[in-house]
């Protein structure tokens, strides 16, 4: 596989990494080729061993000199073919024109356990697509990239995933001067919906088509047979996108920029800039204070991710070549939402069959639990400790409702409903507890560990990355990470600027 080998059989040099790049065979319209922007005198940051495995890497190599210098674009190996792809997209609801990689730079691919990885080093430099902007990436919004990629893959969540973060004095001005940073991240493909949306735009037909028999012959083998392949791309991608946000919805997350270019093929969670998991509920809540009007909202994100669907199969019509046949592949959105969100709820409160009116009994509680502003992660995990006729040992989820009477009138709804399949009380916490994650990435939890990062003090990342590598685990010895957030908490801010 790779030579020279380590006993474990991983590469020591990184000049051997046998990278390949299997978009890079595609003709020079799609991308850019050119070099990253070296920075100076890089460092480690932090990896993950976890993500490492996935590309067959060492972790223990990560932090050696020539590792960081390859994964901060101050070397390129032999092998790499570096680019930066082109796409447009719609970004808050309006057609932004052409985008593109400004400042990620695809380095290859890496084979695995699972098939090949792209590797993308995100704030590389300037490419032909920045824009007005400098090509870097700050440390601030790197290490939340990195942390919540490998939390959300953690969480069962599709997901890109994060290789190592490193960084450098150099000065980046965003709201004020910060450190520069690059963060190594990997998906199988980084092509989006914006990328078909270019060509489509464009009324370039061929170059669209070209795209997506590349997107599946690569990644979507199984539906190259289908009568319209086109049409089966759109439906497949829309099945995995309504699949993957309701994921999202429940576990309170929130991307916070659903722009048309930040949504996967794939249907990976991608670009993690202003995202957030919720505290306090509250399905208006806006996690992104770029976002002025709410479009990207916790409650408005279902909605949100369909019309992004309807946006890539405009872009895909030329191509299946009939309004109906598009029309149809759109249909899989909402029962595909609806089925996935209802079984996730169904595992969130322990319940093994499906009742008519689970649905009001849902309803309710996200209502109880909005105008109580109840903390989301921690409501769920109590829930999982409710004794079936102990109703007096209510005490720990009571307290997260101002309104308790209204919080017993729904517990006594719930339980009525567990009665209806002889729930048993250890077993049901048992399963509860595997779905229910203790510890989430909440603002405060990342920027703790940015602060001591910012002055050189990488253990606070590596720490938390291990704790939210075990979500659903107890870790006694961490109980610090899953409590109420602190009140300045309540004053964190992220915005699209990083």
């Amino acid at each position: 596989m790779f030579s020279p080998l380590t006993a474990t059989g991983f590469a020591i040099n990184v000049d051997d990494l046998p990278l390949d790049n299997s978009f890079a065979e595609l003709p020079p319209a799609y991308y850019t080729r050119l070099m990253p922007t070296p920075l100076p005198a890089p460092y480690f940051v932090a990896a993950s061993a976890r993500a490492a495995a996935l590309v067959n890497l060492d972790p223990a190599l990560l932090a050696q000199d020539g590792f960081v210098a390859t994964f901060t674009g101050n070397h390129v190996p032999p092998r790499a073919k570096p680019l930066a792809a082109v796409y447009s997209g719609h970004q808050f609801g309006v057609w932004a024109g052409q985008l593109g990689d400004g400042r990620a730079i695809l380095l290859g691919q890496l084979d695995g356990p699972h098939g090949p990885m792209e590797l993308q080093l995100k704030g590389a430099g300037k490419t032909p697509y920045s824009r007005m902007g400098d090509g870097r990436a700050v440390l601030r919004s790197s290490i939340r990239e990195f942390l919540c990629s490998e939390a959300m893959a953690a969480l069962g969540i599709p997901t890109t995933r994060a290789l190592m973060v490193t960084g450098s004095d150099q000065g980046i001005l965003r709201e004020t001067v910060e450190s520069a940073a690059v963060v190594t991240r990997m998906a199988p493909s980084f092509v989006r919906f914006g990328s078909f949306e270019h060509w489509s735009s464009r009324d370039k037909p061929e170059e669209l088509r070209i795209l997506a028999d590349y997107v599946i012959a690569t990644f979507y083998p199984e539906l190259a047979g289908a009568p319209n392949p086109y049409r089966a791309l759109l439906e497949e991608v829309t099945r995995r996108t309504a699949v993957m946000i309701a994921h999202w919805q429940a576990v309170g997350f929130m991307h916070g920029v659903m722009n048309t270019d930040n949504m996967s093929i794939l249907g990976l969670t991608l670009d993690y800039g202003p995202f957030g998991f919720m505290d306090a509920f509250d399905s208006e809540h806006i996690c992104n204070h770029t976002d002025q009007q709410g479009r990207y909202s916790y409650a408005n994100q279902p909605q949100v991710g369909h019309w992004n669907c309807y946006a890539l199969a405009q872009a895909l019509l030329p191509l299946i070549g009939s309004v109906e046949e598009a029309q149809d592949a759109l249909e899989v959105y909402q029962p595909a939402f609806a089925s996935k969100i209802d079984e996730l709820l169904r595992a969130k409160l322990g319940l093994t069959t499906v009742q008519e009116d689970d649905a009001q009994l849902f309803d309710a509680m996200f209502t109880l639990m909005h105008a109580n502003h109840a903390d989301f992660t921690l409501f769920f995990r109590r829930l999982g400790a409710l004794r079936l006729d102990a109703p007096e040992h209510d005490a720990q989820l009571r307290d997260m409702f101002i309104a308790r009477e209204d919080f017993d009138a729904w517990a006594v709804r719930y339980r009525a409903r567990l009665r209806l399949e002889n729930s048993i009380d250890g077993e049901r916490k048992l399963a509860m507890d595997k779905v229910n994650p203790k510890y989430v990435l909440r603002n405060y939890l990342a920027q703790a560990a940015i602060e001591k990062a910012q002055n050189k003090d990488f253990s606070e990342v590596a720490r938390l990355l291990a704790v939210l590598e075990h979500p659903f685990d107890e870790q006694p010895h961490n109980e610090q990470y899953a409590v109420l957030p602190p009140d300045w908490a309540s004053h964190l801010a992220v915005s699209c600027s990083s």
